[in-house]
């Protein structure tokens, strides 16, 4: 060839090596290795990235697309706008197609693949699947494609994929920002008898002398979406035999039907609860995902497939989630504050002291913030600082939840940390410790303080009877958080979403300019993302509980807002909705329009104080849009002591579901801010005088066969309070992000002990 002649821009994925990534995007160039290493790879081929820009320039929508895209990159903070963008560039793709050249290539290599060929269309972004970045899941994989019309609309459709919301957020995220292009893998389809994923080292631990394996019977999409329970395998490197296995129970599996689409069969109780893999089927897994990981130099997320008794390998890319450890601390430095531990991982920068959340711009990215105590109109501040620490608040203030799903350490309660620390100085601040000390860390300490979420294949996955919901705040995570087996979201909270969408203007001050609709469209946006990534899992939407205080602090809030003593027992939540319906008016159109796509959606509606009240809200409830739809769970929280008394009546009114906030609970039947640094050592979850409450709000919804679940922070800090709650017949909890794992271990082992007894 010359060295002017270009390569084909359709290659065969034997012809590939790591060195084409660029051209062939992360799964090509990784599906080229693997066949280079001699693995069993299915037979396909790959179009590399030209093609697309090929075909967008033939299309003449290269130049629009790119402007769309920067314009994209700038507005990902504004989740409507974002995905107006996205919708115009996804329909330009749409409208371009795949050019002729690019045609007749891509035809020529399918063909080759045998009259008839059932493939697999996957996307290939440059940049995807990286040692230090992952787009898995994001762009689109389509499976059984079959007929010339039919893979060059997958191909479409993938090059589509690359302006979703989600991918776009990542992008800028990461900081790639320049023009995307995408390649697409073309591969023939496996029959799969079995299927299901394989690390090479232990996701949840780092471990590295292991091999985890997921397996589920027919195609793999039922491990990696997290739609059945899958066996979970740990199997070691040194001998290749089994350390431990957990057999899961499928209810189905997919396969390909009689008419070339994924069909759903149903398994039995016998196949449900049968062991997939035998020890020698492991064994031949283990060996392959071995391989691939002597081959790449890395430790690597394969995925494989059985069929008819031989093992693929169908992909594979590094593994970009190893957790790490909190190192110990460093005697060197000094301390130079203190406080409550309220999010953990350690982190190293510059201090700056902010007064107001006016001030954000001041704080450039990767530094400290230190405030006196944060509301959510710091959220945009909080998101590019490195660490968090506040002067007041407890374990449940805004502060200390906002930093926990971001991932950000933080400290709260250090009361003269805005003293103490100084502007320009650097420190660490250790969340975990609940320390803020001198200096940077050594090279081996200085970890990231955001925290890597371990994928939902984590090792030695347990199994419950009680679900394990999650907390949620910000669309942000959603994706990241929904990928970890959790069985959907206990709790969303409404506030921080809405803080966003107001863009700091009190919301009786845009209704008042006739601008209601902007907050509506923002509000579905966000809720439909987050209902988008755990479909079809549930997703509890609480309602907006901001107090009269936080509610003073938006722009025209003076206006509108009372002065009041002590806010926390004040006007809010279901007595706000009644007195003045005109935002909660909102907030039902957005669930209902979201609901519209997204089912699983449920309202909650938080402090709950008197039946007339809660008679009232359902009222409008059932009044709205909202309430006409099939299939809405309406929830209380359980807060108020008076819930106690006055369930019956809720459920007998329609409420099918009780949330039991213990922060709010714990606060008035102690009677003790849950905020107080000063009074934390009161703020107790379990003393026995909040233990009498939830159990007696427990009983009367298992009493009456509603849903009962519990949202504070107590199971996700506590292992006793959790095996309590099971104890007790609690059908959920809801726990933070990173306590999901740790929580269904001790769920599980509270559940095995109750067996044993009972059988004893």
């Amino acid at each position: 060839m010359n060295a002017g002649t270009r390569r084909s821009p359709v290659r065969d994925i034997s012809a590939l090596t790591i060195r084409d990534a660029e051209e062939a995007g992360g799964k090509g160039a990784n599906m080229g290795e693997l066949v280079a290493a001699g693995l069993p790879v299915p037979p396909g081929f790959v179009l590399m990235r030209d093609c697309y820009l090929d075909s967008m320039r033939a299309g003449g929508v290269d130049a629009e697309l790119a402007a769309l895209h920067r314009d994209a990159l700038a507005r990902v903070a504004d989740t409507a706008r974002l995905g107006e963008l996205c919708d115009r560039m996804q329909a330009l793709v749409r409208t371009a197609g795949v050019d002729e050249p690019t045609r007749s290539l891509t035809l020529d290599a399918y063909h080759a693949l045998g009259p008839g060929a059932v493939v697999a269309v996957r996307s290939s972004a440059t940049g995807e699947d990286g040692a230090d970045a992952s787009f898995a899941g994001m762009n689109a994989t389509l499976t059984n494609v079959t007929g010339d019309d039919g893979l060059l609309a997958a191909v479409t459709r993938c090059w589509m994929s690359l302006f979703s919301p989600r991918v776009i957020t990542y992008r800028a995220s990461r900081g790639f920002l320049g023009e995307p292009a995408m390649a697409v893998v073309v591969q023939q389809m496996i029959e799969s008898d079995k299927s299901g994923v394989a690390f090479t080292a232990d996701p949840s631990t780092g471990a590295r002398d292991r091999v985890v394996i997921e397996a589920a019977f027919g195609l793999g999409e039922v491990v990696v979406s997290g739609e059945v329970e899958p066996d979970t395998y740990l199997v070691s490197k040194e001998t290749l035999q089994p350390i431990d296995i957990r057999v899961g129970h499928q209810d189905f599996k997919i396969v390909r039907g009689p008419d070339g689409h994924d069909t759903t069969v149903p398994l039995d109780e016998e196949q449900a609860s049968a062991r997939v893999l035998d020890d020698d089927e492991l064994r031949s897994i283990a060996e392959l995902a071995i391989a691939t990981e002597r081959h790449n130099g890395c430790p690597q997320d394969t995925e494989w497939a059985i069929s008819d008794g031989a093992t693929y390998l169908v992909q594979a890319r590094p593994i970009t989630t190893l957790g790490h450890t909190t190192p110990p601390a460093a005697a060197e430095h000094v301390v130079l504050a203190r406080g409550l531990a309220a999010a953990p991982g350690i982190a190293s920068g510059k201090v700056r002291v902010l007064q107001t959340p006016d001030e954000g711009h001041r704080l450039q990215e990767g530094e400290i913030l230190v405030a006196q105590m944060t509301n959510p109109d710091w959220l945009p501040t909080i998101r590019r600082a490195a660490a968090l620490v506040t002067d007041s608040g407890g374990m449940t203030c805004h502060a200390a939840i906002v930093a926990r799903e971001l991932g950000v350490p933080c400290i709260v309660g250090t009361r003269s940390g805005t003293r103490d620390l100084h502007d320009d100085t650097t420190v660490t601040v250790d969340g975990a410790r609940g320390e803020v000390v001198s200096g940077r860390t050594t090279p081996a300490q200085a970890v990231t303080g955001r925290v890597r979420e371990a994928p939902a294949a984590a090792a030695g996955g347990e199994v419950t009877g009680t679900r394990v919901y999650v907390n949620l705040a910000m669309p942000d995570s959603a994706e990241t958080v929904a990928a970890q087996p959790v069985d959907g979201v206990g709790l969303l909270r409404a506030e921080f979403m809405l803080t966003e969408a107001l863009g700091g203007r009190h919301p009786r001050d845009l209704i008042a300019r006739g601008e209601q609709q902007t907050l509506v469209e923002k509000m579905v946006a966000s809720v439909a993302r987050i209902a988008a990534a755990f479909a079809p899992r549930p997703v509890v939407y609480r309602a907006t509980d901001f107090r009269s205080n936080e509610f003073r602090g938006l722009v025209g809030g003076a206006e509108y807002e009372p002065a009041e003593h002590n806010p926390m027992i004040g006007f809010r939540g279901c007595y706000r909705y009644i007195k003045q319906p005109e935002l909660f008016a909102l907030e039902l159109e957005a669930l209902a329009r979201v609901r519209e796509q997204y089912p699983g959606v449920g309202l909650m509606i938080p402090f709950v104080r008197t039946r007339w009240e809660l008679e009232e809200c359902l009222a409008l409830v059932d009044g709205s849009a909202l309430g006409r739809q099939r299939g809405l769970h309406r929830w209380v929280m359980a807060e108020v002591p008076s819930v106690v008394h006055w369930l019956p009546e809720y459920i007998g009114m329609g409420i099918d579901g009780v949330s039991i906030g213990s922060n709010d609970l714990t606060q008035l039947v102690l009677g003790v801010d849950r905020d107080s640094d000063v009074c934390a050592e009161l703020f107790d979850e379990s003393d026995p005088a909040v233990l009498h409450a939830i159990r007696r709000i427990i009983e009367t919804a298992n009493k009456y066969g509603i849903t009962s679940s519990l949202c504070g922070q107590a199971p996700s800090t506590n292992p006793a309070f959790a095996e309590h709650l099971v104890r007790l017949g609690i059908t959920s909890v809801s726990v933070n992000p990173d306590a999901v794992d740790a929580t269904r271990r001790v769920i599980a082992a509270a559940e095995r002990r109750i067996l044993l007894a009972a059988a004893r």
